[in-house]
This record gives C-alpha cells, sequence and structure tokens, in this order.
C-alpha cells in the first residue's frame, strides 16, 4: 500500500527532506506556508502549496483548523508533521485521524502516554527500560521512611518539586544527614512557588551523557532499533552536535537497552519512528523521555545503518508492515551531525536576514540538509535552525576530519551563523577525544551553572 498524497505540515530543512522522500516514493505533496515564508525552496518542488495564515506560527504552522482545512481543499491522504510545532500534539493527530487523514506519526493515545513523563516512567518499567531509580512517587514527611529510600538509592541523590520545571524546585543532597532538612526546605519553595508542596527523590547524576536509541515500529507487531546516538554536546538543552554510534559505550549495557527499547515498542502499540532519551553514566542507562517524531539528527542514523527512516515513516503510516527486520540493520562506519544556526557565535542571539550567499560543501561522505539559497531570506518567526551538515566516516576520525573540511568549505555571507563555533568544536580536545558530558560545552562556553 501507498500513500497518494501527502500534506507536510511543517517548513524549512525537515519539509524540504520529507518532500524528497515523498518524490522517491511517488507520493504527491501538499506544502503549506506562512506568509513570512512564501520563498521556501521546497515550495517550488512541491506539487500544491496552500497558504495557511500569516508569519507568526500560532497562526499558522500551529493552526489545526488551517491545516485541517488545507488538506481537505487539496484531497490529501495524510499529513506528515515533521519536528516541533504540532509533531507531538495528541490533540492534532487525534483530528487529523478523525477527519479522515492519516497521521503520519503513532497514535493520538500513545503521544498523550509518552508526553506524560510520570505515565511514560511507569511504562518503560514495565517493559524494562532502565529508568532513573527513586522513590515512585511523593517522598514521605516520615523521616525513616524517607531516609531508607535514600539509601536504596544511593547518594547523592535529588529532591525535585512534583509541579516544578525550568531548572527549578530542585536540591541535590550529598550527606545521608542533610536529606530531612532539604527535603523540607524543597516542599516549603515548592508550596511557595508552584502552589504544590510535593516533592519526589531521584538518583542525582552528575556527570552523565545524552544517549538516544533510534526505533521503527509498525505498530503491527513488528519493532526495530537503528542504533544509538549521543547528543552530549548541548547548550541550554539544546543540542549542537550529535553522533551515531555513540562512543565508548559499554556493549553489554548498549545491547540489552536497544532490545528493551524494541520491546518496550511492541507493548505500548508504538507506530511509526520514534527516539527513546536516556541519561548514561558509569556503564550504565536512565531513561528520560520518548520523542514520538523523527528527530532533527536523524540523518546520522541514516548514515550509518542506510536506512532512510522519513520512508520508513510513509510506508508505515500507509498500513505496511516494516520492510526490515532486526538482522538487516548493521551499523556501518561514523556520522557527525553539526546544526547550522542564523545566530551571532558571540552571543547566540537570533541573526535573521538575506543570504546573500550560500555554497554547499560537498565531497565523499558529505551531506547537506537545508534549504538554503543564495538570495533567501531568513526570517524573524521561527526556530534559528537553517541547515545541518553531515559527514560520514569509516571511523570517528575519519568522520571528523571530513566534517573540519566541510565546516572549512560552507560559506553563508549576509547573515551570522554559528559555523564559527562548530570550527572550534570539532578541533577541540576534549570532544575529539570523545565521550563528554551533557555540561562540557556550557563549561567550554564560560556558562556553567552546574
Amino acid at each position: 500500500m501507498s500513500l497518494e498524497k501527502v500534506l507536510i505540515a511543517n517548513r524549512g530543512e525537515i519539509a524540504l527532506r520529507i518532500l524528497r522522500a515523498c518524490k522517491e516514493m511517488g507520493i504527491k505533496t501538499v506544502a503549506v506556508y506562512s506568509t513570512a515564508d512564501r520563498d521556501l525552496m521546497h515550495l517550488s518542488l512541491a506539487d500544491e502549496t496552500v497558504c495557511i495564515g500569516p508569519g507568526p506560527a500560532m497562526q499558522s504552522y500551529l493552526s489545526v483548523p488551517a491545516i485541517i482545512a488545507a488538506a481537505e481543499l487539496t484531497g490529501a491522504s495524510a499529513i506528515h508533521p515533521g519536528y516541533g510545532f504540532l509533531a507531538e500534539n495528541a490533540d492534532f493527530a487525534e483530528q487529523v485521524e478523525n477527519s479522515g487523514f492519516r497521521f503520519v506519526g503513532p497514535s493520538a493515545s500513545v503521544i498523550r502516554l509518552m508526553g506524560d513523563k510520570v505515565c511514560a516512567k511507569d511504562a518503560m518499567k514495565k517493559a524494562g527500560v532502565p529508568t532513573v531509580p527513586g522513590s515512585d512517587g511523593p517522598l514521605p514527611h516520615d523521616p525513616q521512611a524517607a531516609l531508607a529510600i535514600a539509601r536504596e538509592v544511593g547518594y547523592p541523590v535529588i529532591i525535585k518539586a512534583a509541579g516544578g520545571g525550568g531548572g527549578r524546585g530542585m536540591r541535590v543532597v550529598y550527606e545521608e544527614e542533610d536529606l530531612i532538612k532539604s527535603a523540607e526546605l524543597t516542599r516549603t519553595e515548592a508550596g511557595a512557588a508552584f502552589g504544590n508542596p510535593m516533592v519526589y527523590l531521584e538518583k542525582f547524576l552528575g556527570n552523565p551523557r545524552h544517549v538516544e536509541v533510534q526505533v521503527l515500529s509498525d505498530g503491527q507487531g513488528h519493532a526495530v532499533h537503528l542504533g544509538d546516538r549521543d547528543c552530549s554536546l548541548q547548550r541550554r538543552h539544546q543540542k549542537v552536535i550529535e553522533e551515531a554510534p555513540a562512543p565508548q559505550i559499554d556493549e553489554q549495557a548498549r545491547a540489552e537497552v536497544q532490545a528493551r527499547c524494541v520491546q518496550a515498542c511492541i507493548e505500548i502499540g508504538y507506530r511509526g519512528a520514534g527516539t527513546f532519551e536516556f541519561l548514561y553514566e558509569d556503564g550504565r542507562f536512565y531513561f528520560i523521555e520518548m520523542n514520538t517524531r523523527v528527530q532533527v539528527e536523524h540523518p546520522v542514523t541514516e548514515m550509518v545503518t542506510g536506512v532512510d527512516i522519513v520512508k520508513e515513516m510513509l510506508s508505515i503510516a500507509a498500513g505496511n508492515k516494516l520492510s526490515i527486520k532486526q538482522s538487516d540493520i548493521v551499523i556501518r562506519g561514523h556520522a557527525l551531525e553539526c546544526r547550522i544556526n542564523a545566530e551571532d557565535p558571540d552571543n547566540f542571539m537570533p541573526s535573521p536576514g538575506k543570504v546573500t550567499h550560500f555554497h554547499a560543501p560537498g565531497g565523499n561522505g558529505v551531506r547537506v540538509d537545508s534549504h538554503l539559497y543564495s538570495g533567501y531570506a531568513v526570517p524573524p518567526n521561527y526556530d534559528s535552525l537553517i541547515g545541518k551538515l553531515i559527514c560520514w566516516g569509516a571511523s570517528r576520525d575519519e568522520a571528523l576530519v571530513r566534517m573540519r573540511g566541510a565546516l572549512d568549505e560552507i560559506v553563508i555571507d549576509g547573515i551570522k551563523s554559528n559555523v564559527p563555533l562548530h570550527r572550534d568544536l570539532v578541533r577541540d580536545k576534549g570532544f575529539v577525544r570523545g565521550a563528554v558530558n551533557i555540561h562540557y560545552l556550557e563549561k567550554k562556553l564560560g556558562m556553567d551553572r552546574h
């Protein structure tokens, strides 16, 4: 089975990526766009285009009625949400299906399940996926019960406000004698800040890495993993460089967690592409969340497996079973991805404006996913991501050499970009050695608040 016409409910490089996959599969495409995006590259390549509203995302790419109306107007059979915007919005997925279209992604119920961190953690525990050990609910007020939990988890521990977020309402405890006082202080602060004094306790991971497992599942009892990625080089929780496979991982732990992720997909009835995100420290994985969409960094996995993740998503959405078995997946070589943003490399402020000259690098093992072209004006309305530079090598060292060459070749004139930062990072001694933790980049940039 095949989809006849797909509406691409996104913009920029991911919209172009989806369009190219559709073209390869003989699927007609509908490109939707805002008035700020009428010069996007993929609009000239799509079979049909529909303007869905003004520049602000709330009135265009986040407008469910506008997107559904565009699908009805053009007779689309499916909607691919890409990433960001409405990609992990369960209500949107539900409305798409209720309106008679295929949603290229999991069911609304699975998106809801994985969007609730407590429910997601419970579901993963049931499937045998390793989670961060903790209090399994609110930390008891009874001091002896609380101390017993902390002893079992092992110090250091972190006490978190149940209603907290954004790094607020957390306190790290290193010694047993500080636990009870810290718990009470956090309860008091949580009650004042969030109107909810409930706190819970988890194992504190001081210097973890961010490692994730890519999966594909058809919702018909078949699932595979496509290996893992390391995304530890981050700034303010935003990934900067990603690579596959994750370097310097305990092989037994790797194999076990990948198998558990596959089993979890089957147990929750997952459909489409998804990513299990983990913190990794001292040879152990700890589940943090699942992304129920295609990831920005999916190309590094494609480069080392040869699997086209977007085409598989479209095939699954058409109702087909997975076209690949686990035994078909072989990891070959190493791949790195640099996220290219339109931003000032000195202060990270967005840098919209007209690209007077764009030159994409080339050569063996080099891939550029970007919607840029000379004369294109980057609008100020959206995320600053303007492209991704991906390099493959037979080894990590070769991939790094190719990435250095590609970054030296790329030309983006007229606006500022973070290319100078990437040129520095791929020559950084710590990163070149591999296995840096999630705090490494902020420490290097002098932003450390850890």
